[in-house]
């Protein structure tokens, strides 16, 4: 079957749009605590969502969904049931309603996500890391957002936002629905068992990309979480929301320029470079914490660039490594894994709370993922 061009644009499209819900509790955050009469919340913002993420991942991969069912239904289902999760914020009479509302997104943000991912791996034998890097640089971008919001100090009503997300998001499962068919690479799905996943573990690719990628998010979420701490306490005042919205969204750049380096180099080479880079970063922190802003600013794109560029290769050795028919799950529990590694890393950061010992520390995880890399 010949690959329609519309198909990639498609996805990534989709992709993005109803990865916009993930941080719309973020992107109005002051305006939602005022209206409840709370504080605190984004611990309850941002944790509820990678909850519900976790939850739905596993749970998906367990019930053998993911594997089971067409994945732009699967697809469509869960960005028209997220977008009417999201709407519940408007009406949630407390904080815990919202938590509730939030962790009901991360739910159906598991069927948008990894789902993504393997409808890209339907269509893309060849190429997969370029056209992976391109899905996880829109899921960047989204991240970002907010922290663009903020620092164009646009004066959109709260509520609006929360309404265009939604309305985003179910319009990228329409969009996504009607314009890409099933892949002539999907493989039939097999019912899951835990058996099948102890012997996906067993394959060594499959083995050496999971471990990679664990090590990969232990750093990457504490990163982008830390990155407005980590500006603030810069003595020159530079701009916090405008330098966390560049250091996180340039990590698009990195994984589209990724993508195409694995046509040539591999996704193994490409995924162990930024892992390196992000690591060294992550050691490089308490000498360049107070640098010139240039070299600082510097310092952030770079890592900006890396910490995230292996994503995408990661997702892809994974796809290529994962038995026949367990593709879906194989990435679904990869991923969830992953997610629950950033709660530990967050929770951990936010209990030292000295940014000169946490920062560092954060290079573990890019140095175990390196090992398991290299391992044949």
């Amino acid at each position: 079957m010949t690959r329609p061009p519309t198909i990639l644009p498609a996805i990534v499209a989709a992709q993005f749009a109803g990865i916009s819900m993930w941080f719309a509790g973020n992107a109005v955050l002051p305006e939602l605590q005022a209206e409840l009469g709370a504080e605190d919340m984004l611990g309850l913002v941002t944790s509820t969502v990678q909850a519900g993420f976790i939850v739905g991942t596993l749970a998906s991969a367990l019930t053998g969904l993911a594997d089971r069912v067409s994945p732009r239904a699967l697809f469509l289902a869960s960005a028209l049931l997220g977008a009417a999760a999201n709407l519940l914020v408007l009406a949630a009479p407390s904080a815990a309603a919202v938590g509730a509302a939030r962790f009901a997104v991360g739910l159906c943000l598991a069927g948008i996500y990894p789902i993504g991912m393997k409808i890209a791996a339907g269509w893309y034998k060849d190429g997969l890391g370029s056209a992976l890097g391109m899905l996880v640089g829109a899921l960047v971008l989204g991240t970002a957002f907010p922290h663009l919001l903020r620092a164009l100090g646009t004066d959109l009503p709260w509520r609006s936002v929360i309404v265009g997300t939604s309305a985003l998001a179910a319009g990228g499962g329409v969009l996504l629905y009607a314009l890409v068919p099933d892949g002539p690479h999907l493989a039939a799905g097999a019912r899951f068992s835990v058996a099948d996943l102890r012997a996906a573990f067993r394959v060594p690719a499959f083995r050496r990309a999971a471990l990679g990628y664990w090590g990969h998010m232990w750093e990457l979420y504490t990163v982008w979480a830390l990155l407005p701490a980590i500006i603030a306490a810069h003595p020159a005042g530079l701009s916090v929301s405008g330098w966390s919205a560049a250091a996180i969204g340039v990590g698009a750049v990195g994984c589209v320029i990724g993508g195409r380096a694995s046509l040539r180099v591999g996704s193994r080479r490409v995924a162990g470079g930024m892992l390196l880079v992000s690591g060294l970063c992550c050691l490089a922190f308490p000498w360049l914490r107070l640098a010139p802003p240039a070299l600082f600013g510097a310092y952030l794109l770079a890592w900006g660039i890396a910490v995230v560029g292996d994503s995408p290769q990661f997702s892809t050795m994974t796809a290529r490594a994962a038995p026949p028919g367990m593709l879906g799950s194989g990435l679904t529990v990869v991923t969830s894994v992953g997610f629950a590694l950033t709660i530990a890393s967050i929770g951990l950061a936010e209990a030292s709370g000295a940014l000169d010992v946490v920062v560092p520390a954060l290079a573990i995880g890019p140095a175990l993922g390196l090992v398991a890399l290299s391992r044949e």
